[in-house]
């Protein structure tokens, strides 16, 4: 879980998966949307692999990314959860 936080504890991070959340894109098209140097964005999308956010598949010379949507919800539910988000506690109702 330390890692799905950490990998969306950047701005650039969260807004790939935007991108994502929209349709599966090339590298090379998220890499349109940037002002970021090819081995930073490498980077970002190393971070957001490991995490188990996106999945990658190369063809030949292209790699495209998709959302693992799975991985996120269960980040989100575990967060959620350890803050007893959506829960009622002992006579008490969250709005």
């Amino acid at each position: 879980m330390d890692k799905v936080f950490k990998a969306l504890a950047d701005p650039s991070r969260r807004r790939i998966l935007q991108l994502l959340r929209e349709r599966e894109m090339t590298a090379g098209e998220i890499a349109d949307h940037f002002d970021l140097s090819k081995p930073t964005l490498s980077g970002h999308f190393a971070v957001l692999r490991e995490a188990g956010l996106v999945l990658a598949e190369k063809n030949k010379t292209t790699i495209t990314y998709r959302l693992n949507m799975s991985v996120l919800e269960e980040a989100l539910l575990g967060f959620a959860d350890t803050f007893e988000i959506g829960r009622q506690t002992k006579g008490k109702k969250h709005a």
